[in-house]
């Protein structure tokens, strides 16, 4: 595996930006690999994610920030170093659905997700035969609805203690305060059951049923304070007909859920997607 280094950058759109980067990184004998750009014509906004080879980098990534600091100060830039090397720590909230888990745990062990896992939580025993299956901690916190808050900072220590990077919902059936979202700001990735947040509630696919749809799908997206309303990564649906009944829903539906959710989280964790105004840019 390469050792490379991800820059994303946004800032106001204005002439002589890919030259700039470009000619920076070249005088520090960086090797591009991957440069793709994006320019949000109503917003006038500038995105780019560059990746390069670091084998003959001649710039200490410690002094980056202060090297590069003023053409980003130039541009306007808001910008984002990430290093291959590094494996982010991911910890998984579920409850009592199992397939969001599984498949996340089957491509982590496989290595298709670049990542650590140091622990599973829930407020659930159902999903810890999978962790033990996959020798992946787990741990058990009831939540009670007048003790939510407590239950959260009982979370929020464990996280701190285990130098949590992001957080992935793997079907989490509780609704997180905005106190415990502003210590993950973009960094907790949630699965959706809906292709748009339509059918809201504990029954999606029974009230998509009712209306006899033709779509279903799935959403991954940051989470933010306005509940599923959150910078959109990744989405997928699947047709049906009459011929489909309410289990055949629930089952194509927990199909999608998984892999638009493992997509989400690889993008992440391949440093792909770039937020701003509320929605996001993933880079190919």
């Amino acid at each position: 595996m390469r050792h490379t280094a991800v820059l994303l950058i946004s800032c106001p759109d204005q002439k002589g930006l890919v030259a700039a980067i470009a000619d920076f990184l070249l005088l520090q004998n960086a090797n591009i690999l991957h440069a793709d750009q994006h320019q949000d014509a109503e917003l006038k906004l500038f995105l780019m994610r560059v990746e390069w080879d670091l084998a003959d980098f001649s710039l200490d990534l410690a002094d980056f920030a202060a090297a590069f600091g003023p053409i980003a100060e130039r541009f306007g830039m808001t910008w984002r170093l990430a290093e291959s090397s590094r494996k982010p720590r991911m910890a998984v909230f579920v409850s009592k659905f199992d397939h969001c888990l599984a498949d996340l745990l089957y491509r982590y062990q496989s290595g298709e997700l670049h990542c650590e896992l140091p622990i599973i939580l829930s407020n659930h025993e159902d999903t810890r035969w999978l962790a033990d299956a996959y020798r992946v901690p787990y741990q058990h916190l009831t939540v009670q609805k007048d003790a939510k808050h407590e239950a959260e900072q009982m979370q929020l220590a464990i996280l701190r203690d285990q130098k949590i990077d992001f957080i992935v919902l793997a079907r989490y059936m509780q609704v997180l305060s905005a106190d415990f979202i502003r210590h993950f700001p973009n960094r907790i990735i949630n699965i959706h059951h809906s292709f748009l947040p339509a059918f809201h509630g504990a029954k999606p696919y029974h009230r998509a049923f009712e209306r006899g749809v033709k779509l279903i799908g799935a959403t991954a997206h940051y989470v933010t304070e306005t509940l599923d309303d959150g910078p959109i990564i990744e989405q997928d649906v699947a047709r049906i007909s009459h011929r489909d009944s309410l289990d055949d829903l629930i089952k194509k539906g927990a199909d999608l859920e998984k892999v638009v959710l493992s997509r989400a989280v690889k993008w992440h964790l391949d440093n792909r997607v770039l937020v701003y105004a509320n929605k996001t840019v993933v880079f190919d």
